[in-house]
């Protein structure tokens, strides 16, 4: 998959089904030895309810689907 493709894939909450972004809103860490994505990094937002919503940092190995 291209970097620009998993851009444009949104971040949704397995357990509620929020949907909390977007992974072009939000930042990849990546490994620089291996070259392979460590966590990614949802800024704060608003989210669809209005309210606000804090960032948070979320493990590779969490991530279910892509």
């Amino acid at each position: 998959m291209r970097l620009s493709e998993l851009a444009q894939k949104r971040i949704i909450n397995v357990f509620d089904g929020e949907i909390m972004g977007t992974a072009g809103e939000s930042d990849l860490l990546i490994e620089p030895v291996t070259g392979t994505i460590t966590e990614i990094i949802i800024p704060p937002g608003r989210g669809l309810t209005g309210g606000g919503r804090q960032g948070m940092t979320i493990p590779w190995s969490a991530v279910k689907k892509v």
